[in-house]
């Protein structure tokens, strides 16, 4: 079953479908880039570990997270060339998660890679590097950074209610760049989880949602139910 939302599902922000939901993104990813790939390249999903503590009354919660993130290198020497992230709710509402993702970032960069970040979540503090004289207004954003212009950023930008867009990969200077659509990759994500099964529609999507959004979420649910 396809999603009741045109775009982003904000019910997979929850804890306990977010890890798998965004494996699946990922892997979902390397395999619609891969057929715009020439021999020079090769692509790979790799897994980020790390472990947030959470201080509790009388105790400390430990979590072990674990992220898929999408690396595109040169065949040759194993050059990094393209950095793929997508930006869980762990990184924008941890400590530890928000270090591991900037100390990731500053590596790709010092190493003259280009760099693809897609957020899909709407808690926590925004990870996104955008000019300060620009503040956004959508919900979700796709942000990709050249590290041949290191001042100059291309944002895709989506709402709630809007399907996610379509966006470009860099690659090699001397190579064109390959695009891949966001929503259709989000939607086989969400169909291959089976995630429909998962979400109990009927519950409140939580406090992430601003009034005007769960309104939104409230009013879209209730159409597709009466459908």
């Amino acid at each position: 079953m396809p999603s009741p939302f045109p775009g982003m599902d904000p019910y997979l922000e929850e804890e306990r479908l977010w890890p798998a939901f965004q494996r699946q993104l990922v892997h979902g990813l390397y395999q619609m880039l891969l057929p715009g790939l020439m021999d020079r390249y090769r692509a790979r999903v790799v897994e980020r570990h790390y472990t947030s503590e959470q201080a509790l009354f009388t105790s400390v919660l430990r979590q072990e997270h674990r992220e898929a993130v999408l690396e595109l290198r040169q065949r040759s020497d194993g050059r990094l060339v393209t950095l793929l992230e997508v930006i869980s709710p762990a990184n924008r509402t941890t400590a530890e998660g928000r270090q591991t993702y900037l100390v990731r970032r500053h590596d790709a960069k010092r190493h003259n890679a280009h760099l693809v970040e897609i957020d899909l979540v709407l808690q926590g503090t925004p990870l996104l590097d955008y000019p300060r004289d620009a503040q956004p207004t959508w919900d979700y954003a796709v942000m990709v950074s050249r590290w041949t212009q290191p001042d100059r950023s291309q944002v895709y930008p989506a709402s709630l209610a809007k399907p996610l867009p379509r966006f470009r990969v860099p690659l090699a200077s001397d190579d064109r760049d390959t695009v891949i659509d966001l929503q259709v990759a989000v939607s086989r994500a969400y169909e291959q989880g089976d995630f429909f099964e998962k979400i109990d529609y009927s519950r409140d999507p939580g406090t992430r949602l601003s009034d005007e959004q769960r309104e939104w979420v409230a009013h879209r649910l209730c159409a597709e139910k009466a459908r």
